[in-house]
């Protein structure tokens, strides 16, 4: 069984660089939907 293992996007800018390149990519906007509609205080670090 072959798995293909994708790069880490460390120092990778571009958006369109890190599909066209083959780097991990986790899309985490339904987070963000949750934070803003759940009325619970959160803290993002910076």
């Amino acid at each position: 069984m072959n798995i293909e293992l994708k790069k880490l996007p460390i120092g990778i800018q571009g958006f369109e660089k890190l599909r066209t390149d083959g780097f991990l990519y986790i899309d985490k906007t339904s987070y963000i939907y949750e934070l803003v509609h759940n009325n619970v205080p959160y803290f993002l670090r910076v």
